[in-house]
């Protein structure tokens, strides 16, 4: 009997040594999976305005327009809305889902704060421009969302030391969203088409500040959107006799696309391994606005969700001065949910061309070829 007690105990100690070393073996590939985590995928770094806010300026001390964080916004897919200014999803959300990503978390969100951002942060911030002065104290400029992202990169050196940090920033795609807000801010100030250019050279020069930064802490993959006509949006056109598109809005977005166009072009000379993916986005939105049936939509010229002519008052929601509004049954119907921002199944279609679109609307590559 003691012996069989002893090959009990022997067998016990034996399979608590192998139990215990298996534990030990599936930690050690914990560890290196968390490790290998950061070099597997391409992360996605996103700055911008409100074409790409996932919500950051629900933490920021602001008012409702600069907000989306209310019904009807998000009611498509979000419960409740996350702080997007559509009825759903936005573009970088979409470029997220093409490339195997989750959806990239705003930057500001509490529930981000202790977490390491391995497949990237969005910085993006509604009614932001790349000057600072553009909607100035109620908003999330350029250059601050550079610092996050410089707070973020320090902590990437921090926890996976230079090489790893830096191979992580160099596979990395980042992509903007900016100069809509700047516009509109030059327009509300009635200042001369003398003065447009100079302004122009002004956004220009602070967006391929922030580029060339982010080339010094090792990104080299760029994706922009252009500017659409924003003379043509619905809170534009609400505002013209016989809701026609405002004309010099859309010759300023024109002088804007032309400069920044041709300042790439010239980064890829200047700087090592710089690329971009420049996106067409103003034939691709006033296309649908011409000839909305034929890319799936009922409605072209107006928002689903607004007030006024062409639904183009932005009162969507209700918070932002004037209570009433009205809201469409479907917005996958609609180009627009609000006044100046596009549905969901838009901006389904304008992130295809973003990853896949051929030269003629995407270049010199797409986001395709930079993950």
């Amino acid at each position: 009997m003691k012996n069989s007690f002893r090959h009990m105990a022997v067998a016990k100690s034996d399979l608590g040594f192998r139990l215990v070393v298996s534990c030990l073996l599936l930690l050690i590939t914990d560890c290196q999976s968390a490790q290998g985590h950061f070099n597997k995928h391409v992360a996605l770094f996103i700055f911008g305005d409100s074409l790409f806010d996932p919500g950051n300026n629900n933490y920021i001390n602001t008012n409702p327009n600069f907000q989306a964080k209310f019904w009807p916004y998000g009611e498509s897919y979000f419960n409740p809305p996350s702080g997007r200014f559509s009825n759903g999803r936005l573009i970088p959300d979409f470029i997220a889902e093409f490339a195997g990503l989750p959806l990239i978390p705003a930057y500001l969100d509490p529930l981000y704060h202790n977490k390491e951002f391995g497949y990237g942060a969005n910085f993006a911030s509604g009614g932001s421009g790349a000057l600072v002065e553009t909607n100035g104290g109620l908003v999330i400029d350029l250059k601050t969302q550079l610092q996050y992202f410089s707070d973020l990169e320090k902590r990437f050196r921090k926890n996976l030391g230079d090489v790893k940090a830096k191979q992580l920033l160099s596979n990395a795609v980042y992509l903007f969203s900016c100069g809509i807000n700047d516009y509109a801010s030059l327009l509300r100030n009635n200042q001369s088409s003398h003065h447009h250019q100079q302004y122009v050279e002004m956004v220009i020069g602070n967006l391929t500040d922030v580029f060339k930064e982010i080339h010094e802490k090792g990104g080299r993959k760029i994706g922009m959107t252009m500017i659409p006509q924003l003379g043509c949006l619905p809170i534009a056109r609400a505002q013209q006799p016989c809701n026609t598109c405002y004309e010099e809005f859309n010759t300023i977005a024109s002088l804007h696309n032309r400069a920044l166009s041709k300042k790439m072009k010239e980064m890829t000379k200047q700087f090592e391994g710089f690329m971009f993916a420049n996106y067409d986005h103003s034939t691709a939105l006033s296309k649908r606005m011409k000839n909305p049936s034929k890319y799936g939509f009922k409605v072209g010229d107006s928002g689903c969700c607004g007030s006024g002519p062409l639904r183009g008052l932005y009162s969507c929601g209700g918070k932002r001065g004037i209570r009433k509004f009205e809201l469409c049954d479907n917005p996958d119907d609609y180009l627009f949910f609000d006044s100046a921002h596009p549905s969901e199944a838009a901006c389904r279609q304008f992130a295809e061309l973003f990853w896949k679109g051929d030269s003629k609307v995407t270049s010199p590559y797409n986001l395709k070829a930079f993950f």
